[in-house]
C-alpha cells in the first residue's frame, strides 16, 4: 500500500500551474513533528506536493500562504540524468487536498471570531530562519 496523509500549512502561495490541457502545480507545506527538540521547540519538515488537473486549479484558486491542509498522497520515484549523471527523485502526488481553514484570506482582521483556527500547533513563525527547496525553470519531470 501506497498512502501519504499530511497535515500541514502552505509556506507560500502556489506558483502558477503549468501545462495547457493538464495543469499541474507544486505547493510546499510545513508539517510539525510529533517532539520537541532539544531547546523544547516544535521542528517542521518541508514537502513539497504535486497536484494536477481541477485539484490543481482549485488549489491554486482557493489556497494562499498560511492555509491549513490535509493531504491524501502516494509517492512516486522517478529518475532523470543531468549531464551524464543519473539522479533519482522522490514526489508526494496529491489524491486528495482538503481545506482546513475556514477564515477569509481577505479580512485581516484579528478580531474574527468565525474563522480563526484556535487549535495551531504553531508558536511564532514556524517558517522562521528555514530555507524552502523550489524547481527551477527546467523541471526534470
Amino acid at each position: 500500500m501506497n498512502n501519504v496523509v499530511l497535515i500541514g500549512r502552505l509556506t507560500k502561495d502556489m506558483a502558477d500551474l503549468r501545462g495547457s490541457e493538464t495543469k499541474v502545480g507544486l505547493f510546499t507545506i510545513a508539517v510539525n513533528r510529533k517532539y520537541t527538540n532539544s531547546q523544547g521547540k516544535k521542528e517542521a519538515d518541508f514537502i513539497q506536493v504535486k497536484v494536477f488537473k481541477k485539484l490543481a486549479e482549485n488549489c491554486k484558486k482557493y489556497l494562499s500562504k498560511g492555509s491549513l491542509v490535509s493531504v491524501e498522497a502516494s509517492l512516486q520515484t522517478g529518475k532523470f540524468t543531468r549531464d551524464g549523471k543519473d539522479n533519482y527523485f522522490m514526489e508526494v502526488i496529491a489524491d486528495d487536498v482538503r481545506f482546513l481553514d475556514t477564515r477569509n484570506r481577505n479580512n485581516n482582521s484579528s478580531n474574527d471570531e468565525e474563522g480563526s483556527s484556535n487549535n495551531n500547533d504553531y508558536d511564532g513563525d514556524p517558517f522562521a530562519g528555514a530555507t524552502e527547496i523550489t524547481p527551477g525553470n527546467d523541471w526534470p519531470f
